[in-house]
């Protein structure tokens, strides 16, 4: 079976797949990489597994069976369970990141580029709706730790903004764009806990309306609600994620 598109991302992978297996032969396989594959399968384990179960059921034992890999392989590599769920979400934001930078910056202006940054990001949580459960709704569940992972997140989404023009001249506070970045936040959030993942897509001219309407202005922001939603896949592919 061919990899998904976005197969580094937690989640886009059965943590089992056959393929990922580590062979066993006379030939001894480096513990560096029996460890890195077995945390790779964990990842996809924990996106899984407190996707389906929620994070408050969800237990190492099911995180380690969906992984197939044993308790105390599990605890060389996290100290628990919340441990995990951070390292996962963690990992796989980053990958997310990367993706919405390189979208960003393969658009000559800061407003295609913004859009362009947008459509990633709901098209990437639309197809992988396990993901999306994990790193939006049930990261809260998860403890202050897991919380304060979250706030670090959204403070990243800044970087799409600091080339961003002041409509009128204008003075921009910093906290025009965390109200920005969550209000769009929360309005992911919304779908995602309402199981309307795949709907996400269908919110990029809203969201796009509302993320540049402070920058550019209310009329030119307001040519955003009459651009086509794009069909298919997110076409988001990591050629290399070393």
């Amino acid at each position: 079976m061919a990899d998904h598109p976005l197969s580094p991302l937690p989640g886009a992978r059965e943590a089992r797949d056959p393929a990922r297996a580590i062979k066993r032969g006379p030939s001894r396989v480096p513990p560096e990489v029996v460890a890195a594959n077995q945390r790779e399968r964990l990842y996809d384990a924990v996106v899984h597994t407190v996707a389906e179960k929620g994070y408050a059921n969800a237990t190492v034992s099911d995180i380690c069976r969906a992984a197939g890999v044993t308790r105390p392989a599990f605890y060389a590599l996290f100290a628990g369970k919340d441990d995990a769920l951070i390292a996962t979400y963690r990992h796989g934001t980053d990958l997310l990141l990367h993706l919405m930078e390189s979208a960003y910056r393969a658009e000559p202006a800061w407003r295609d580029g913004a859009r362009a940054a947008l459509r990633v990001l709901l098209q990437v949580l639309a197809e992988l709706p396990a993901f999306a459960t994990t790193a939006v709704v049930e990261i809260d569940a998860a403890g202050p730790l897991a919380r304060a992972e979250r706030a670090q997140l959204l403070r990243r989404f800044d970087r799409f903004f600091s080339e961003a023009p002041s409509a009128g001249d204008l003075p921009m506070p910093e906290e025009l764009v965390e109200t920005v970045v969550g209000g769009i936040y929360a309005t992911i959030y919304r779908y995602v806990a309402a199981g309307r993942v795949e709907q996400l897509p269908a919110l990029l001219p809203m969201l796009a309306y509302f993320t540049l309407v402070p920058f550019v202005g209310r009329e030119e922001a307001a040519s955003e609600l009459a651009i086509p939603v794009p069909e298919g896949p997110s076409g988001c592919h990591f050629a290399d994620t070393g």
